[in-house]
């Protein structure tokens, strides 16, 4: 998503050195994202499941992605931190304690309510080094009482955005609450729906625009990934958003 929205990207994680494995190195490949980690072991593999009021269930093998223990020198001005466990969590949490107290970068993160059950402590460690947190509804009411935007951002991040389905989307900066309402579109499936709007956000503050267009950006990315099957092939590319 960050590669077609015009971002210079790379993919820091661990791909299983098999089958699988070679088709996520060729996708990157073509997709324009740098992999700057390692190949061992065997891929991780989801099923999805769709029902037709669709909802979906998603079944999870993690295999060799939560085994990230080391990594490179990084030079870039952004962490987009989604969830992992284990020694990954552990890496990540090292990774932005080096480079954010030298006031290197920033970092967005986008926490599954899976992550945020399994590891409080841990999510509240990156949180308190966050400058943009993405959740839904149901993440937020995780965190704090009734998700309240206020009390989501004592919490650390700079910028918290908050998506409830069909209902208002909602962005609270300490100063100023943003709100903007999905449009009326005929869902396909939800895959990705969610990735798709908080790298959409993401993308255009690191662009410099204002949250008001980051907002829209983000909608008309995840809007359009709605349409489809698939997390990844209805992502919109920077001409489309703007």
């Amino acid at each position: 998503a960050f590669s077609r929205l015009g971002l210079k990207i790379g993919y820091l994680g661990v791909i299983g050195k098999d089958e699988y494995g070679d088709k996520v190195i060729k996708l990157l490949k073509k997709e324009n994202v740098n992999f700057i980690g390692n190949r061992n072991g065997n891929s991780g593999v989801s099923i999805i499941i769709d029902s037709r009021e669709h909802e979906r269930t998603v079944f999870t093998y993690k295999g060799i992605n939560d085994n990230l223990k080391t990594y490179p020198r990084i030079n870039t001005k952004w962490l987009y931190f989604s969830s992992m466990l284990n020694k990954s969590l552990k890496t990540q949490i090292r990774l932005a304690r080096e480079l954010i107290s030298r006031d290197l970068v920033k970092l967005a993160f986008n926490p599954s309510s899976y992550l945020i059950k399994k590891k409080p402590k841990s999510v509240k460690i990156i949180l308190r080094m966050c400058t943009i947190l993405v959740l839904n509804k149901e993440e937020s009411c995780l965190l704090v009482k009734n998700g309240n935007l206020e009390k989501l951002r004592k919490l650390g991040p700079e910028i918290v955005v908050v998506t409830n389905k069909d209902k208002a989307i909602e962005c609270y900066d300490g100063r100023v609450k943003y709100k903007i309402k999905p449009h009326k579109v005929k869902v396909v499936e939800r895959t990705g729906a969610g990735d798709a709007f908080a790298s959409g956000f993401v993308a255009g503050i690191v662009k410099n625009l204002s949250i008001e267009e980051s907002l829209k950006i983000a909608l008309k990315n995840s809007e359009n990934v709605l349409r489809g099957y698939g997390a990844k092939s209805n992502l919109l590319r920077w001409k489309d958003v703007k």
